[in-house]
């Protein structure tokens, strides 16, 4: 996580986590101030998860892809 915040536009992680039948599960919700700064993490691919491989050998299993959703006040 601390290479996000190098990042300019990234504004904020949370990591949720709940207690699951195959164990525990994990949702992972960044916060950007715009697409094109999502697009410095992620790259030209906006709808694959960015997730490091040393990440990915501690799971069962994970979405590959992402969703993006504008923030409603």
């Amino acid at each position: 996580m601390p290479q996000l915040r190098r990042i300019a536009g990234f504004v904020d992680v949370s990591i949720l986590r709940r207690n699951a039948d195959s164990g525990v599960e994990f949702l992972v919700m960044t916060r950007w101030r715009s697409m094109a700064a999502i697009r410095e993490f992620a790259g030209d691919d906006l709808v694959t998860a960015v997730v490091p491989p040393e990440v990915r050998a501690m799971m069962i299993e994970y979405d590959k892809a992402v969703r993006h959703y504008d923030i409603v006040e």
